[in-house]
Parts: structure tokens; C-alpha cells; sequence
């Protein structure tokens, strides 16, 4: 991939408590806090969840809903999440979450099978929701 070549940047998820998403994430699904230290202090709006070195999730409060002027009727989407977010995993880590994810007490979809998505068709894949009610969807293919 190259530096002019389009990926996925970032998804905003709107959350009720940022700092527990964050902590949510970093503890039950294993994705590395962002700027979450400076939130807590005030000095950035949002802290964020890196899924790997090019995307992260940003997770903005809801009460951002009064900044989305940035194109007419953004604002009334606040607070309508997206159907879901995938997320790709190797085998092993795929286990790895859906173990953490049980053990915290996250309901989970049964597994699902050669499920069409970016690399083909994914072996595996279950479904779970984050404390704001963000479904997520979990994968792996086979290289």
C-alpha cells in the first residue's frame, strides 16, 4: 500500500462516557487507548482506539451532537451508529477476543461461517455489542 493509495482512517462511534469506551476497548477487545490520558485532563475533545497502525476509532461524546455543522442535517444523524464495524483478526487473536469477551460477561452472536468481507470469504465470524450499544463484528481469514 502506498501513501496515495485511499484506506479507512478513522470511524467515529458516539459513546455516553468516553473514558469507559476507551477502557472498554483497550481491556475487553484489546485495541491500544489514544489520547485518552489528555481527554481526562481536558485538553482534547475525544480519545480514540488505534485498530492498527492506520485506523483508529474515534470516540466522541454524544453531547458533540451541537458541532456537526459541518454539512446540513449532520447533526440529526448523531447518535445513530452505523450497522456495524468489522473487525479482521488472526485466527489465534480471534480467539483470544471472544474468550476476553466471554469473560466480561459480553453477549455474542453464535460463530458464522465463510461470510463475505474485504479479503474473501472469513472462516469465522461473531458479532458483539460495546456498552453503547456499537456492534461489532469479528473475523478471520485463513492467511
Amino acid at each position: 500500500m502506498t501513501k496515495n493509495s485511499m484506506r479507512l482512517d478513522h470511524v467515529v462511534l458516539w459513546v455516553t462516557d468516553p473514558v469507559a469506551a476507551a477502557r472498554f476497548h483497550a481491556d475487553v477487545v484489546g485495541l491500544e487507548p489514544v489520547r485518552l490520558t489528555e481527554f481526562i485532563e481536558g485538553k482534547v475533545p475525544f480519545p480514540s482506539v488505534r485498530v492498527n497502525e492506520e485506523t483508529l476509532l474515534d470516540l466522541a461524546p454524544r453531547t458533540f451532537v451541537d458541532h456537526m455543522k459541518m454539512l446540513p442535517g449532520a447533526a440529526d444523524s448523531a447518535g445513530h451508529p452505523v450497522n456495524h464495524v468489522c473487525l479482521s483478526l488472526p485466527a489465534e487473536a480471534f480467539d483470544a477476543l471472544r474468550a476476553r469477551l466471554e469473560h466480561h460477561g459480553v453477549p455474542l452472536s453464535d460463530i458464522g461461517h465463510d461470510s463475505f468481507g474485504a479479503r474473501g470469504n472469513a472462516p469465522r465470524t461473531f458479532y458483539f455489542r460495546d456498552p453503547d450499544g456499537n456492534v461489532f463484528e469479528a473475523r478471520h481469514y485463513d492467511d
